[in-house]
């Protein structure tokens, strides 16, 4: 198909454009900073810039592709929607509970993830299914409509309902639906069997409440985004990846977000695969590592790992996607003090605004970003090839006054920093290799994203990276400055 086919990546801190040109063959990309507030605003004006900067025109694009970090971003920050939760009499902690698995079985320090509604929120009504579908307890109407009002009391905006056995028999979960619409008309209303319609009540209802809490933040974006490619002069809709490397319509990605929380890097593994087999390379370890979170990904004979359901920042969701861990360590990830007065990084991020302290934008707080400024490894005057400055005197300000607080030096709390969030990497690789049995020294780091270009050194001695450049590579797919790893 003639006209140009745009790919946007939006991050949470940069997006990033990809431009081809089907006439000529021509690729052409593009960067602009994200604005967290609306990232329909950066995709826009991505895409606006970059066809004017390459002599493209918005009523020639033939096609517009979106992996987006959105709803990955939400989850991982907690900038997610009030959500409540309308369950069977009898499993309101159910998501608290769990299957009783301690993260981590020595650890008695460790922390467990926040449940995505809170205990007051979630309510219970009178209602029970079979095992086969059956009716053992008709639906409480009444109590339906209570629970409903008492979230409205508490200014939810975000409303599930999973019940037992409702993707056998979903006549309780669609009648409460119609109760708590007629309650709450202007509420995002997610019901289990339709997000989840498997078994497995607590993975089902997980699913079902992270779909909940992300779907007035989706609708919102999508809206936006709509509007925005339309006033462009963009012919044709957008499209989203989900989470199993597929795309999506823009109207389902808002009924349901959570099918797009591995959106933006699965999009990456998607290319990493195609780069796997055409350079003949079939086992690879893939890391995007962008501005608010890293992802890892273990191809082998050129083949993602896929899977039936994953864990995002400790919520199980049980939707196909592929097999991708997910940690909240970026350029952005801001460094802080935790309770025992230890040196933390992540999982919350600066994004684009404010920033790191080094974009002068009014943030005071260190990350990982100003630490690579401090130490030389970032140009220390401007970004995006001179299109961004950045003032390297206010990174070494904010890693002064945090080294203060831990009697180090500027360069040691620089140092301290990146160590820190190279061991979140790490172990997040060795979570998809080695504790599955894959010896990680048998696969190429492939690495990529906005902060992939600064892979830390510390990882040349477990994985084969000088193996990945050392085979024969096509002309086409000679490594270059855009994509080769730094060791």
């Amino acid at each position: 198909m003639a006209g140009w086919r745009v790919g946007v990546d939006s991050g949470g801190t940069f997006t990033d454009l990809c431009l081809f040109e089907a006439g000529s063959g021509e690729v052409r990309v593009w960067k602009v900073p994200s604005t967290p507030a609306d990232p329909s605003q950066a995709i826009a004006d991505g895409v606006a810039a970059g066809l004017a900067e390459h002599g493209g025109a918005a009523g020639a694009v033939a096609y517009l592709g979106h992996g987006t970090t959105v709803a990955t971003n939400a989850l991982i920050q907690g900038r997610t929607a009030r959500t409540g939760l309308i369950t069977t009499l009898g499993f309101r902690d159910l998501l608290e509970i769990g299957r009783q698995k301690r993260p981590d079985l020595y650890d008695l320090q460790t922390d467990k993830p926040d449940p995505i509604v809170p205990r007051r929120l979630r309510l219970e009504v009178p209602e029970r299914l079979r095992h086969d579908g059956r009716v053992e307890v008709p639906l409480d109407e009444a109590a339906v409509r209570r629970a409903a009002e008492a979230l409205a009391a508490e200014g939810v905006q975000s409303v599930a309902i999973g019940f037992l056995y409702a993707f056998l028999n979903p006549a309780h979960e669609a009648r409460a639906r119609e109760i708590v619409a007629a309650v709450l008309p202007e509420a995002f209303i997610s019901c289990s069997h339709e997000i989840a319609p498997e078994f497995r009540e607590y993975e089902r209802f997980s699913t079902v409440a992270v779909n909940a809490a992300l779907g007035p933040v989706m609708s919102r974006y999508v809206r936006r985004l709509e509007d925005r490619v339309a006033a462009l002069g963009v012919p044709v809709p957008a499209h989203i990846t989900q989470s199993n490397g597929g795309v999506i319509s823009t109207r389902l990605a808002a009924a349901q977000p959570v099918r797009t929380v591995l959106s933006g890097p699965a999009t990456g593994v998607v290319g990493a695969v195609a780069l796997s087999a055409l350079t003949q390379i079939p086992d690879i370890i893939t890391f995007d590592m962008g501005g608010t979170s890293t992802d890892v990904s273990l191809v082998r004979a050129s083949r993602p790992d896929t899977s039936g359901e994953a864990t995002v920042h400790g919520h199980p969701l049980k939707l196909p996607m592929l097999d991708i861990h997910t940690v909240g360590a970026g350029g952005g990830s801001i460094a802080h003090i935790d309770t025992g007065g230890l040196l933390k990084v992540g999982p919350h991020s600066a994004g684009a605004d404010p920033g790191p302290a080094c974009y002068a934008r009014g943030a005071e707080a260190v990350t990982v970003t100003d630490a690579n400024v401090a130490l030389g490894i970032l140009h220390p005057t401007h970004l995006l090839g001179g299109r961004m400055p950045i003032d390297r005197s206010l990174s070494l300000r904010a890693l002064e006054k945090l080294g203060a607080t831990l009697s180090l030096s500027m360069e040691a709390t620089a140092q301290g920093v990146l160590a820190i969030v190279t061991a979140n990497m790490a172990k997040a690789i060795r979570v998809i290799s080695v504790q599955r049995g894959h010896d990680p020294r048998g696969f190429a780091l492939m690495a990529f994203g906005g902060a992939g270009r600064s892979t830390p050194r510390g990882w040349r001695a477990s994985l084969t990276a000088r193996a990945f450049w050392s085979r024969r590579i096509p002309a086409c797919c000679a490594p270059r400055a855009c994509c080769s790893p730094i060791w």
